[in-house]
């Protein structure tokens, strides 16, 4: 029997129809970054007012500093004092700058760049007047030391600069800042070569605090670091600032939505220990303490040299007894063994601080093109070699121009590493990177001045075989640091 043929059947299926209009699907809504914003900003007005009024923080700070240098003799006739007295107050200034930089930094992070560059100067300046109604060695010791302890938080101006400039202006002008130390270093010079002999070095004092006064002024003009804001969850504030940056440069902002990450934890010393970081930061450190040994060995070294003649040897014997003006307004005379600068001491002076910027421009085209790491290991390998030179008996032109190359390389020194510094670490733990880094900076500047006026007065071969060793630990430290920040975006995120 043949099989029945099967029919195809076609199912139809209904489905109920809405007549409702079918939705529009949404479109991606576009996001930014800070950085982003930074970089399509751009440079302009802003940032030329930014680099103006955040970089005279560096005159401040260079006037506070380069204040012991030129009252340390006018200091030591008055209270008597001896070598290591005279060496200790610039210790302490230094020990009071190491102890709240790393606090400083942690507050940094915590609450704000602007608020603790602020209560930084306001500490300083108080204190740096206080210091000039010093009625012993004791006081003007423990006053001093208050001092450092607000210089410390003048780092807090470099990291503004640092997270509002675009990327491939960095390089360009953060080392211009040092035109400001500079400026500071020459200010105060000058002032001392006026008023020391006239009206006394508490009137110096005095004078210096002007600058840093006038500034707390102008920080108004400057708003918290968006990148801050923005890593504590005030969008909203980062946003306004910057619009009004790019209002200011007539500039356009992104298109689309600020979007950053809120960073629940902010400011962590572990952070700086961890894997990813420990090998940069021990080596910044080790870098950071040996720049500032050389750097304040140079400046404090200038000035012994000069004060006691050491050059081609030490002077044997004690020098006679004298009877000097000590220059205060009472005009009393104080029998002791001293040796005030004479007018062509202070132009010596200001002749080999102008160093500090002569080799600027051939800095900043290392930075750019070396890298940052070679450009610090080529640098503070020169420093070392020019440091045994100044050991070669020369004339008072020799000795200058050997100062005046010491200035010039380890002014490069310190440009190089704070960029670097403030390039490797992300926006949470920036500030504390540079605070922390600061307070090992100021274990070098504590130790200078025992070898600058203690060990060079016993051996001065000794002394500078000893600063240009640290040197070259320096520059292998840099040559081997595993990062480069060369053309790198500051990083938000650990």
């Amino acid at each position: 029997m043949a099989a029945k043929q099967t029919e195809p059947v076609t199912i139809i299926s209904l489905r109920k129809l809405s007549q409702a209009t079918p939705e529009p699907q949404q479109k991606e809504t576009k996001t930014f970054t800070v950085e982003d914003a930074v970089e399509t900003i751009g440079f302009g007005r802003f940032h030329i007012a930014l680099f103006l009024i955040m970089g005279s923080t560096g005159v401040v700070e260079a006037m506070e500093i380069m204040l012991i240098a030129v009252v340390s003799p006018v200091i030591r006739c008055e209270w008597q004092l001896e070598n290591w007295q005279v060496a200790f107050v610039t210790t302490m200034v230094f020990f009071g700058y190491m102890v709240s930089s790393i606090l400083f930094g942690l507050l940094a992070d915590r609450y704000g760049r602007w608020k603790i560059l602020l209560l930084s100067f306001l500490w300083g300046a108080y204190f740096s007047l206080l210091t000039s109604f010093s009625p012993s060695y004791v006081w003007f010791v423990f006053l001093r030391t208050m001092v450092g302890c607000g210089v410390s938080g003048h780092a807090q101006g470099l990291i503004i600069k640092t997270e509002f400039l675009p990327t491939k202006y960095r390089g360009y002008m953060l080392p211009l800042s040092q035109v400001f130390w500079l400026a500071g270093s020459l200010l105060i010079i000058s002032l001392a070569s006026v008023l020391i002999p006239t009206i006394g070095w508490r009137w110096l004092i005095r004078v210096a605090s002007i600058p840093g006064i006038i500034l707390i002024m102008a920080f108004k003009f400057i708003p918290e670091s968006a990148r801050f804001n923005v890593s504590t969850g005030n969008t909203r504030a980062a946003l306004d600032t910057l619009e009004s940056i790019a209002k200011m440069n007539r500039s356009v902002m992104p298109e689309g939505q600020l979007v950053e990450p809120i960073l629940e934890k902010r400011g962590r010393f572990a952070d700086l220990l961890d894997s990813k970081y420990l090998r940069t930061t021990l080596q910044i450190w080790i870098i950071w303490l040996g720049i500032s040994f050389a750097y304040y060995g140079v400046i404090l070294a200038s000035a012994e040299l000069l004060e006691r003649d050491l050059v081609c040897g030490s002077k044997s014997g004690s020098e006679p007894e004298v009877e000097v003006t000590t220059g205060d307004t009472e005009g009393s005379l104080s029998p002791c063994y001293c040796h005030l600068f004479a007018p062509s001491d202070y132009r010596t002076m200001i002749i080999s601080t102008l160093g500090e910027i002569a080799l600027n421009p051939l800095n900043i085209l290392g930075i750019n093109f070396l890298g940052r790491r070679l450009s610090l290991s080529i640098t503070m390998g020169c420093t070392a070699l020019f440091f045994l030179l100044l050991n070669i008996c020369t004339s008072s032109a020799g000795l200058i121009g050997f100062l005046f190359m010491l200035r010039a390389l380890v002014a490069a020194n310190f440009n190089t590493i704070y960029i670097y510094t403030a390039e490797v670490y992300p926006t949470p733990m920036r500030a504390l990177g540079m605070g922390t880094s600061g307070s090992l900076c100021r274990i070098g500047a504590m130790v200078a001045p025992f070898i600058s006026q203690v060990l060079m007065s016993a051996s001065f071969l000794g002394a500078l075989c000893l600063f240009s060793s640290v040197c070259v630990v320096c520059a292998i430290s840099a040559f081997t640091l595993p990062i480069e920040t060369k053309g790198r975006a500051l990083q938000q995120i650990k």
